[in-house]
């Protein structure tokens, strides 16, 4: 092998070396396959049954439990009073659905139908002791969805230590689509106002609102409307 030879093989090699380490650097970090197979249950689990024990099941309520007992889901026409934190308190309105809890029992969230006049359909997902997210569908056409800031944890020593529920939180951003159609995006302050709303026009432009603490709009961006 002449020195040119050798010297093209050593760029060649360098050359793929490195694109063998820039394309290395750039995957995206994942797990190697002995720490998955470390974690893994089954090759092939249980994805389906031959038959189902019976074609149809009416029942009233069905809960689903853990290897400990504990009641983990809830399937009801009528769902249990919410229970925070091992004290179970009275449900506003009565919804049938589902209600999952968490391994002390407490409910973290759920979905299902409210009896309110029309119908409402709702989801959550729950804080300790406070909704988190939440959807809303009214009767009206309004929906929301809703995220609210994490409420601090307080204990009530009168009621044996326990976390109060229900404390007062702001909502930091709110997604609706208004029962006339007109959607919006809001951000919220710490004291639950809506400060900046995205939102569309009657006249179908895009625009950007500022907000006071009052509520009025003191400022729109809507560059489209400014070039008719």
């Amino acid at each position: 092998m002449n020195r040119a030879h050798c010297i093209a093989t050593a760029i060649a090699f360098s050359s793929f070396s490195m694109a063998a380490l820039a394309a290395e650097t750039n995957s995206p970090k994942r797990p190697s396959v002995e720490q998955l197979q470390k974690v893994i249950v089954s090759t092939s689990p249980q994805t389906r049954v031959d038959a189902p024990d019976k074609e149809r099941i009416t029942a009233r309520r069905i809960d689903i439990v853990d290897e400990n007992g504990v009641i983990r889901m809830t399937l009801s026409g009528q769902t249990p009073p919410p229970i925070i934190d091992g004290i179970q308190y009275k449900r506003a309105f009565n919804v049938a659905g589902m209600v999952l809890y968490d391994h002390k029992g407490s409910e973290r969230g759920g979905f299902g139908t409210a009896d309110v006049e029309g119908g409402m359909a709702v989801l959550a997902l729950d804080h300790p002791a406070m909704d988190a997210i939440g959807w809303r569908v009214s009767p009206d056409g309004d929906v929301r969805f809703s995220i609210n800031q994490a409420p601090p944890l307080i204990r009530e020593p009168r009621l044996g230590n326990r976390l109060i529920p229900g404390v007062q939180t702001p909502t930091r951003i709110e997604m609706a689509v208004a029962a006339d159609g007109t959607p919006a995006i809001a951000l919220n302050d710490q004291q639950d106002r809506a400060r900046l709303r995205l939102t569309v026009t009657p006249e179908g432009y895009g625009a950007i609102e500022f907000l006071d603490a009052q509520g009025r709009v003191i400022h729109t961006l809507a560059p489209e409307a400014h070039r008719q």
